[in-house]
């Protein structure tokens, strides 16, 4: 087959740029999952996309290719490309036009009428052109109308199809759509919208820019669809370790992404193990939305339970409950210490004991979610207390690697 920049099947793609040119751990040798020459093909499809990003370095197993990029530097996010580079054929994109010009008018018109118009006002003049047959019309009609280009009538026994009205002037709307391209998780309905323009701005800058949730966008605009619909979900999801695809039927609830690494989570009530559980959204391949959840405030009902003890996106062994404790203490002229437990306690109580002294508790399906949160009040902690020691043992095992790692007091230059 030959060889084409534009993508039929996106999944395939989705694999390959995240674990070749994000992750960058695999030459070309050591993928198997495809032909050489189906590898050769994905490569140059991407370095058509992203050749300005693209770097490589040698090792005993090969040439390991992966992206090589500042997200501070960045004013657009590059991986959106991929999306913009469907596939189609003669017959989808001379339809396009077509339909489109002859809808341009704002009058309504039948399948029918449209057909008869594409004869005589364009088939005609090319002899060797093959008619298009109604059945064919009225899909891509149907399918127009789904994507919100179209919308249609029904009089009898006859659908009647016009243009939609554009009554928004995006202009007044640049500077948010610019800023909604970079920073919500489906972003790239935004640089879609900023497509429409000669002049895109470029003055928004991220710190801490996650673009890799980028090619994930698909999979998530139909989990939130699924869950705006109430819809009992398939889901095919891949294995991190093993590779496999397994299926599983749930009800979606909430999208949860983490501030840290900008990675997404599905939690979902999971109907083979009765559970809530989370699912990465990286490790989804398909989502095929089914009925309505007839119990569907039943789940919610769920959620908001559940939720009240979670402090991150793991519940643990066995759903189990841990009460934790930090004491700490708050020096004069720090009332920043104490305003900050307050606004990022989650589901957390800020106590103060005395002037000087704060107790923050929570009770959390994982309390060794809060290692990290906990550590950065190193130095204050007076006393640090859970239901689950090996959270407090491994809170202390890691700041004496720190210490002896740094050398402690003894060591210290003065």
């Amino acid at each position: 087959m030959a060889y084409s920049e534009l993508v039929k099947d996106y999944e395939r793609i989705r694999d390959y740029m995240r674990q070749f040119y994000v992750y960058g751990f695999k030459s070309r040798d050591e993928y198997d999952a495809k032909s050489a020459r189906s590898y050769d093909n994905e490569r140059r499809r991407v370095e058509s996309w992203l050749g300005d990003y693209m770097s490589f370095h040698q090792n005993p197993n090969g040439k390991s290719v992966f992206l090589s990029l500042d997200s501070r530097a960045i004013l657009h996010n590059p991986l959106y490309k991929s999306f913009k580079a469907k596939s189609f054929t003669d017959k989808d994109i001379t339809l396009h036009f077509y339909i489109l010009d002859i809808l341009a008018d704002g009058q309504e018109k039948t399948s029918k009428e449209i057909v008869e118009r594409i004869v005589s006002d364009y088939l005609s003049k090319f002899p060797d052109e093959h008619p298009f047959d109604e059945s064919t019309v009225r899909k891509k009609l149907k399918e127009y109308e789904t994507l919100g280009l179209l919308v249609s009538e029904k009089r009898g026994r006859e659908v009647w199809y016009r243009c939609i009205e554009e009554k928004v002037d995006l202009n007044c709307w640049l500077d948010a759509i610019a800023f909604y391209s970079e920073a919500d998780p489906v972003g790239v309905i935004g640089s879609y919208l900023l497509d429409k323009f000669e002049v895109q701005p470029n003055y928004f800058g991220f710190k801490h820019h996650y673009i890799l949730h980028a090619i994930d966008s698909q999979v998530l605009c139909e989990l939130l669809s699924a869950i705006r619909n109430h819809r009992v979900t398939e889901l095919s999801v891949k294995g991190l370790r093993s590779g496999n695809i397994r299926e599983c039927t749930v009800y979606p609830l909430k999208i949860y992404a983490s501030t840290q690494t900008g990675r997404q989570y599905l939690l979902c009530y999971a109907y083979q193990v009765r559970h809530l559980v989370f699912i990465r959204v990286d490790t989804i391949r398909k989502v095929v939305p089914g009925n309505v959840e007839k119990k569907h405030e039943v789940y919610a009902g769920y959620f908001n339970k559940f939720r009240d003890h979670l402090w991150g996106v793991s519940v643990g062994s066995g759903y189990s409950m841990d009460h934790i404790e930090m004491t700490i203490r708050v020096d004069e002229g720090e009332g920043h210490i104490p305003q900050r437990l307050e606004r990022e306690k989650r589901n957390g109580r800020v106590e103060q004991i005395d002037e000087n002294t704060y107790l923050f508790s929570a009770d959390v399906y994982d309390a060794a979610e809060m290692l990290p949160w906990l550590r950065t009040f190193i130095g204050r902690i007076i006393k640090l207390e859970c239901s689950n020691q090996s959270v407090v043992d491994t809170f202390y095992a890691d700041l004496d690697a720190m210490i002896r790692m740094y050398g402690g007091d003894d060591d210290a230059v003065q």
